[in-house]
């Protein structure tokens, strides 16, 4: 049935030698590859026919085999880019630090796939960056410099302009009128936009491919130079951010004590500031699933 059904076909199209095939017979104990033919057979004479055309894009420069050169193209097959900030799933390979391959990985569009805007980013360093200052700033006022409290000398006759003290900020190791004291510069702003600041962080680090996902940021050693050596594998990477689920490994920690230009944190300390410090950031599986999470938690009022 199979046998008429495809010759009523082929007869459709054309005789079977107009179209590139050719009849063989039956032979036994031979068997052929479905990469090398193809054939309609059921319980009769087998047609088998030679794949002349492939649905994989062949360049010159790859292996053709006896596939004509001619016929392979020249151009360079390119990808789409995609566009940033839709929202859409991320699908990203999980490797570790000797490039072993653990699957897959999907990162959630509305954290790691949100549009890029730079007005939150600003406010959210700005915001880091006053609130770690230190605010120890002081200078004495006149109740608190070192000094004597008489008066220099009379109120009148002497010609010279009045004076009470010799500890104003008039005179040479005097007061500081208006200076600095102790303060918090620290400044309000509102969770919604510090959330906001750490998505685009990262969809901004997921968009330009300095994103990687491992499987742990376990080390068999604590030896520095193995680090040193996956860092130089990465190309265009000065600075590299490690960031964990929970507490930092303590071999981890050893290897990469030394060297300024790897950093380790854990999921709950991740912020913008230190993303846009370093060139590329690795998250951990744990740490991915972490933060997607905290992202994810309805804020308190």
């Amino acid at each position: 049935m199979a046998l008429s059904i495809s010759r009523r076909i082929v007869r459709s199209f054309g005789s079977l030698s107009a179209l590139g095939f050719r009849e063989y017979p039956t032979v036994a104990g031979r068997s052929f590859q479905a990469s090398e033919c193809f054939s309609f057979s059921k319980g009769g004479p087998s047609f088998l026919g030679f794949r002349r055309f492939s649905t994989t894009i062949l360049t010159p420069d790859s292996n053709g085999g006896a596939f004509p050169s001619d016929l392979l193209s020249s151009k360079t097959v390119l990808t789409p880019e995609r566009t940033i900030g839709l929202y859409e799933d991320l699908v990203v390979p999980v490797t570790n630090f000797h490039n072993e391959d653990h699957g897959l990985m999907v990162l959630a569009g509305d954290v790691f796939d949100v549009p890029i805007r730079k007005d939150i980013i600003h406010r959210v360093v700005r915001w880091q960056l006053a609130k770690r200052q230190q605010g120890t700033h002081s200078t004495k006022t006149i109740s608190e410099v070192s000094g004597t409290g008489r008066k220099p000398w009379q109120q009148k006759g002497l010609g010279r302009a009045r004076h009470g003290s010799l500890r104003g900020p008039q005179f040479r190791g005097g007061a500081t009128m208006h200076g600095p004291k102790p303060r918090s510069h620290a400044f309000k702003l509102n969770k919604k936009v510090r959330r906001l600041g750490l998505k685009i962080a990262l969809s901004a680090r997921a968009a330009e491919g300095k994103l990687l996902v491992f499987e742990d940021l376990e080390v068999s050693t604590h030896k520095t130079k193995n680090i040193v050596n996956y860092v130089n594998q990465m190309e265009n990477t000065k600075k590299l951010l490690l960031v964990d689920g929970g507490p930092i490994n303590e071999k981890l920690k050893l290897a990469t004590q030394n060297l300024h230009y790897v950093n380790v944190l854990p999921s709950i300390g991740l912020n913008v500031y230190s993303i846009l410090q370093h060139d590329a950031l690795v998250m951990s599986r744990d740490a991915v699933n972490r933060i997607v999470e905290r992202m994810h938690t309805p804020i308190n009022r």
